[in-house]
């Protein structure tokens, strides 16, 4: 079972263009956010699924830089676009991964991704961590059928709707995190965000990959870190 990490990922976002092309760390945050992916241990392939128009030309460029595949496909249609990266790669089982996660702790979604091979779900998702450390596993088969099946705009513009909102064709998990610290944001949206990623980059940051545990810690030595983007309220939906 080949089991493939799709990063999706686009120069366009309505809060915070060309945010994946910031320079973190002397780095891209999608070449982090690539690194991070790369090393999940039960991930045997990683590949960007970026959109067909000009401006993502720079997506594929630093993919490459990365040592990664890409997949060019229709901006609009997210699914279509996910799942032809998917079919392309071959793959058995997909995780899904956002470009806009730089802190995503790879060893939280190998945790997420081990859960479902054993439980040979449908769909799991990840619960309770911090908004950045989002994790979606799925199997190719119920995304095809996804791909298929799916008729409304908001479950082709996103990836995973039909599926979650589907309970009664497909097997679902939620991978629950210990201790629950959904109320951190994580995540590159805002410059908000921006300026507290840079700033836990800055203090943590020493070449390598560091984890969820010591983000955690940070936050709790210096609570007033967590208030620069706490108002941010996540995007529904839809919108």
């Amino acid at each position: 079972m080949k089991t493939v990490a799709i990063v999706q990922a686009r120069m366009g976002s309505t809060r915070l263009p060309g945010k994946i092309m910031k320079i973190l760390a002397g780095r891209t945050v999608l070449s982090h956010v690539l690194e991070r992916c790369r090393a999940i241990p039960s991930v045997d392939q990683v590949i960007v699924a970026t959109t067909d128009l000009p401006e993502d030309e720079a997506v594929c460029q630093e993919a490459e830089r990365s040592g990664v595949e890409f997949y060019r496909g229709s901006s609009g249609d997210v699914l279509s676009r996910y799942y032809h990266a998917a079919q392309t790669s071959q793959a058995d089982i997909i995780v899904r991964v956002t470009s806009d996660c730089p802190l995503l702790d790879p060893y939280i979604s190998n945790e997420v991704i081990l859960d479902f091979q054993r439980g040979a779900y449908d769909y799991s998702s990840s619960e309770g961590f911090p908004r950045g450390m989002d994790t979606e596993v799925f199997t190719f088969r119920v995304l095809e059928q996804a791909y298929c099946e799916a008729k409304f705009d908001y479950e082709h513009e996103h990836v995973t709707p039909y599926l979650y909102r589907h309970p009664e064709k497909f097997d679902l998990r939620t991978f629950r995190s210990e201790h629950d610290n959904s109320e951190y944001r994580l995540t590159l949206d805002t410059e908000e965000d921006w300026t507290l990623i840079s700033q836990i980059y800055e203090r943590l940051h020493k070449g390598g990959i560091f984890k969820l545990a010591d983000v955690l810690e940070l936050l709790k030595k210096e609570p007033e870190l967590a208030l620069i983007n706490g108002h941010i309220v996540q995007k529904r939906l839809g919108e």
